[in-house]
């Protein structure tokens, strides 16, 4: 099965979610920026509110898509050791030169995503993550311990596709895990997209603020 892009990848992923539509302070966290249009589509459906945890990866010198490990809002860092290992001498060197330079556009990704406005207090909700697919997970295991440590009700992480050795990993880092495909032949997010863009930051800032025009029509009293 292939998505003809993110948005029909999140109403695919929204109907293995609808169970939790009912549950009280619900909150759809996305992984900007390809998770915001899968997240936005899940929200919709669960009429959740949405907002974003930030989240880099630390990429090894050379060859950028594969992950040392990633960073997430709060500090928190999760390290993949095999990779690391792999690299040999200066590894050291290069986590913490790759560390520093991704703190800073971490540190401005949340100022263009967010403004000034604080990161939602965690406390009592059910936090549903979400991005647009797992590979290594690396950078979703980084925003659940994010997550984890702003003491949530529950934590459930959900993607629309993911190789079935990373969906299992993560099983110790959440409440429930759910990857609505799990194909055999998996060799990166993208294969499984027609349409697999790059989200532009204007479309992150623009899901949000149409998901936050519904949550306040949701928050009216009836008349």
């Amino acid at each position: 099965m292939h998505f003809r892009d993110r948005a029909e990848a999140g109403r695919f992923l929204a109907t293995k979610l609808v169970h939790l539509a009912a549950r009280p302070g619900l909150l759809v966290l996305a992984l900007p920026r390809g998770g915001v249009p899968v997240g936005y589509e899940v929200a919709r459906v669960l009429r959740a509110p949405l907002d974003v945890i930030v989240v880099r990866k630390l990429g090894v010198p050379g060859q950028k898509e594969l992950a040392m490990g990633a960073i997430a809002s709060g500090g928190t860092r999760v390290l993949n050791s095999t990779v690391i290992a792999a690299m040999g001498a200066g590894a050291t060197d290069a986590v913490e030169r790759a560390t520093a330079i991704e703190t800073e556009e971490l540190r401005l990704r949340e100022k263009t995503y967010r403004g000034n406005r604080p990161f939602r207090d965690l406390c009592a909700r059910t936090v549903v993550l979400v991005d647009d697919g797992l590979a290594t997970g690396a950078t979703m295991r980084a925003a659940a311990r994010a997550v984890r440590l702003r003491a949530p009700a529950g934590l459930i992480i959900a993607v629309p596709v993911a190789a079935e050795s990373s969906c299992r990993e993560l099983e110790a880092e959440a409440d429930e895990v759910i990857c609505a495909l799990t194909p055999e032949e998996f060799f990166g997010v993208g294969q499984f997209y027609h349409d697999f863009r790059q989200t532009t930051d204007e479309e992150v800032r623009d899901y949000l603020a149409a998901a936050a025009a519904w949550t306040k029509a949701d928050d009216q009293p009836n008349e």
